[in-house]
């Protein structure tokens, strides 16, 4: 039996909490979902005045981030550098910049999805949201 680490709801709050913290002090207004290792929804906030587009992009980067166990920014430039292909692959549909995989104890335990702002920002964002956990 494998035995592994899992975001608990509380880690899920941590997370949204500190990205939501890190997009307000720079003034941006973005939407950020957190997901679990199979990629469901954790937890989930669309800021005042974030684009209504965001809430999706957001869910689907995180989800992405996830199943390919990778920053979307990867899937991203993989992309644009040649493997259109790629597209078309079932069940990813936030290939952009934003998302960032959550790692802990080796394995892959969950995805933040942000977006809203420059892709770059996105991925700051998302960054600073797991930078809040204490992970092993």
């Amino acid at each position: 039996m494998i035995q592994k680490p899992a975001l608990s709801s509380s880690d899920a709050k941590t997370i949204l909490e500190a990205a939501q913290h890190e997009a307000q002090a720079n003034n941006w207004h973005v939407s950020i979902a957190v997901c679990d290792e199979g990629g469901h929804l954790l937890a989930f906030t669309r800021m005042d005045s974030a684009n209504i587009a965001s809430a999706a992009i957001s869910q689907s980067k995180a989800h992405t981030a996830v199943l390919m166990k990778k920053e979307t920014r990867l899937v991203e430039e993989m992309i644009n550098q040649g493997r259109t292909a790629f597209v078309s692959a079932p069940a990813l549909q936030g290939m952009l910049e934003g998302g960032v995989p959550i790692f802990a104890g080796g394995f892959c335990v969950g995805a933040v999805g942000v977006s809203g702002v420059q892709a770059a920002q996105d991925a700051q964002i998302a960054a600073a949201g797991i930078a809040a956990l204490t992970l092993t």
